[in-house]
């Protein structure tokens, strides 16, 4: 007689089990993943802001030098300063990069921004930042600015220099139309190596070109031309006097005319 078949028994604990998913690459690494990207943003980071620390803010096209002006008439006052074409007035925003076509630039485009443009009036050194950008805008209001030029031979940025250049600003004078003290909006003393003088004295649209820190001359030079060219004054320019008007000439005086003769009798 046949015996049936018998299913055999599972074993215990024998039931099929299922492979875990394995967790993604991404998943696996996000942590180093996330690092990483961190550290490349602080490098790009670090990158700019050298870049930006070390990229000019401006340029000059040209380092003007300009033909000496003729000397005025025994009998005339000699008007200080030469006049410079103008270079435009726009705002441009901080931090932008602008192209001067004549430096130093007495007008230009400049920074519209408080503490940026107009800068704080005084002394910088030749270490401390004070751009075109800058004090153009000081210029723009009346305010005078003294540059000074540390190349090879240049004695300004020396200690003795920079003394004198502190002397000259502790006695800077009232300015000519609206008796603004110093330290309102002038004066800007600050370095400028893109020019072809030691020092050169700058209102809006005149530039006094000195071979020597002339204080006097820079102090004349501000009581001539001081808050009359720039655009933007901060109170309200003299008018000119009218001229007096000719007293007119009396007219003549009619003769009477002569008594008729008596006829003869």
């Amino acid at each position: 007689m046949n015996t049936p078949n018998r299913l055999t028994p599972a074993k215990s604990g024998s039931r099929s089990r299922r492979a875990a998913p394995q967790p993604s690459f991404l998943a696996r690494n996000r942590g180093r993943l996330l690092w990483g990207l961190a550290g490349v943003a602080l490098v790009g980071m670090a990158g700019l802001a050298f870049l930006n620390a070390t990229s000019p803010a401006y340029a000059c096209t040209t380092e003007w030098d300009p033909a000496p002006t003729s000397a005025p008439a025994p009998s005339a006052t000699q008007r200080l300063g030469i006049a410079q074409t103008d270079q435009g007035r726009d705002h441009v925003s901080l931090g932008a990069f602008v192209r001067y076509a004549l430096c130093p630039p007495a007008t230009g485009n400049h920074y519209n921004a408080t503490g940026d443009g107009p800068i704080r009036p005084g002394v910088y050194g030749p270490d401390d930042q004070a751009t075109p950008q800058g004090w153009i805008h000081n210029l723009e209001h009346g305010g005078l600015v003294l540059l000074y030029r540390c190349t090879d031979g240049d004695t300004a940025c020396s200690e003795s220099g920079q003394a004198a250049l502190n002397q000259f600003n502790a006695s800077f004078p009232n300015s000519p139309i609206c008796d603004i003290p110093k330290g309102g909006v002038g004066p800007i003393v600050a370095r400028f190596d893109q020019m072809k003088w030691p020092y050169a004295a700058l209102v809006w649209g005149l530039v006094l070109p000195l071979e020597t820190l002339d204080t006097n001359q820079i102090y004349a030079f501000f009581a001539q031309q001081g808050e009359r060219t720039n655009p933007e004054p901060l109170c309200p320019k003299p008018t000119a006097t009218p001229a007096p008007t000719d007293t007119p000439a009396p007219t003549d005086t009619v003769a009477p005319s002569a008594s008729p003769t008596p006829a003869a009798s």
